[in-house]
């Protein structure tokens, strides 16, 4: 059995199985979260963190949506800013510095991303793009974030550009813009980090705990495991299950649309040590990124395509958006990449309430909307203002029921492992793990058998694999490769990678 961090944070089988059956047992909880993405998290925290009693449930896993199809950026809030999203883009700022700084900042760190002066950007768009840069840097003084973490934009020659980009385009280059934003270390361990924290503060946190109907009441539930149902009674009810809302609330009408992103290995690229930026043909204020990512990929995106019908489990990327990323990042490369250098593609849907236009127009702004039968849902936002969005979903809650809590107090609550890790660099514990699971990432490496890398380019450990059993709920492979890692995003190293994530649940299953 690997080394365990304080009990009341970690989750798994066994806790799952208790607090099911507690859940079930005709008590009246304050509240029930529908949803465990990074907002239904969120909720879950505000409120175990104010003092109420909580039940989160997901019919799937944590960070099954949405959430985990992100950018992996913590944005300032420019885009809105350059809609005249004054408000949004201030939100945006504020709740960045707040990862940053006190909650998050082992899972956030600043990135350079750098806007090439290539032919496609014409003067007066750089001019456009340089003023933006400045007002971006305005909201960062505004939200409190130092220059020490998000240092001020400014102009490179094309050799300095060249220098952090090797891959660029030579030819015509006239510099290049860099400027600064938050970059997460992965949208999926900041889920799991707020239903740990949630969890120690008492929040029971269920997945694969399906609400088949639910009210303001509560909910009728259903084990995906077993197939047994009971009934969860609370006294105020959330729905934060993102694109499936409407499912659970008829009355909340959205219209979802597709994000989706290209995989590549950062040599394709010329491994870029800053993001680039290419502006979309015929669009304004649209961009494609190539962001690098920690383990030696790039992510490509994204789009912004209307998604109608059904909402599926897992959204596809089509072949033609795959097209457009690859036509627009090569706008700005020397060498060009092509179909066969894509080795993974994802697509995530975002939850827009449907106000007509297209849904590139569609305002980012979150929506707390209160039904007829006193279900709060929460739709719309920003993974980085996942935060706010959680304090104004519980608040209206709150003041629906007449419910009586604490003031809100995330903004101050570090997340389970946040906190110094000089320690542990001293140590010669891995730069990587410290970046994943901050000053956890000792207790992750405890055991010396478990730290090769599962592959060659595969830099992901059967430890990480094991404490995703042990610690962060967990309950089968797809859990481990395609949420706990990351490593499923590439399907030719999921591959080589199963054999170890079925042996450390074998292995963490076993352990008392």
């Amino acid at each position: 059995m690997s080394a365990s961090p304080p009990k009341d944070t970690s989750l798994n089988a066994a806790r799952r199985e208790r607090e099911l059956a507690e859940a079930g047992d005709g008590r009246v909880v304050d509240l029930l979260v529908i949803g465990l993405g990074v907002t239904g998290t969120g909720v879950a925290l505000d409120a175990a963190s104010r003092g109420l009693s909580v039940i989160a449930i997901d019919a799937h896993d944590l960070a099954f949506g949405t959430s985990r199809w992100s950018s992996k950026l913590v944005h300032g809030g420019l885009r809105y800013l350059a809609k005249g999203q004054v408000g949004v883009a201030r939100e945006s700022a504020i709740e960045r510095s707040i990862l940053m700084t006190t909650t998050a900042p082992h899972l956030v760190r600043a990135m350079p991303m750098l806007l090439p002066l290539t032919p496609l950007v014409s003067p007066s768009m750089a001019a456009l793009a340089r003023a933006g840069f400045v007002a971006g840097d305005m909201l960062r003084l505004s939200a409190g974030t130092s220059r020490d973490i998000l240092p001020r934009p400014r102009r490179l020659s094309s050799t300095e550009t060249l220098r952090m980009a090797r891959g660029v385009r030579h030819r015509n280059l006239r510099g290049g813009l860099l400027s600064w934003d938050g970059q997460l270390e992965d949208d999926a361990r900041l889920v799991v980090a707020l239903a740990r924290t949630a969890a120690g503060l008492g929040a029971r946190i269920l997945t694969r705990c399906r609400a088949v109907t639910l009210d303001g009441d509560g909910a009728q539930v259903r084990d995906e495991l077993t197939g047994s149902t009971a009934s969860i009674k609370a006294r105020m009810v959330i729905n934060a299950t993102g694109v499936w809302a409407g499912d659970l609330v008829p009355e909340v009408r959205l219209r979802p649309s597709r994000g989706t992103h290209i995989v590549l290995r950062a040599e394709t690229l010329g491994n870029p040590s800053v993001a680039l930026t290419t502006p979309i043909p015929g669009e304004r204020n649209r961009f494609v990124f190539a962001l690098p990512q920690p383990d030696g990929l790039v992510y490509v995106g994204l789009t912004d395509e209307p998604a109608d019908g059904p909402i599926p489990d897992v959204p596809q990327p089509t072949e033609g958006e795959i097209g457009l990323l690859l036509d627009v990042i090569n706008g700005v490369l020397e060498l060009p990449v092509g179909r066969l250098d894509v080795v993974g593609a994802f697509a995530g849907l975002r939850p827009l309430l449907d106000t007509g236009g297209r849904t590139a127009d569609i305002s980012r702004e979150h929506a707390v909307l209160t039904s007829t039968q006193g279900v709060v849902t929460i739709v719309g936002g920003k993974l980085t203002t996942y935060r706010q969005m959680s304090a104004d979903a519980l608040d209206a809650a709150l003041a629906h029921r007449g419910v009586a809590a604490a003031p809100c107090r995330t903004a101050q609550l570090p997340l389970v492992g946040a906190g110094p890790t000089a320690a542990l660099a001293a140590r010669g514990v891995s730069e990587r793990l410290i970046r994943r699971y901050g000053t956890e990432a000792g207790l992750v490496a405890s055991d010396a058998t478990l730290l090769e890398p599962v592959g060659a380019g595969i830099p992901a450990t059967p430890a990480e694999l094991r404490w995703g059993v042990e610690h962060e709920g967990a309950l089968d492979a797809d859990d481990l490769l395609d949420r706990r890692t990351r490593i499923g995003l590439v399907p030719a190293d999921r591959a080589v990678a199963l054999p170890y994530a079925r042996n450390a649940l074998s292995a963490g299953l076993r352990s008392p």
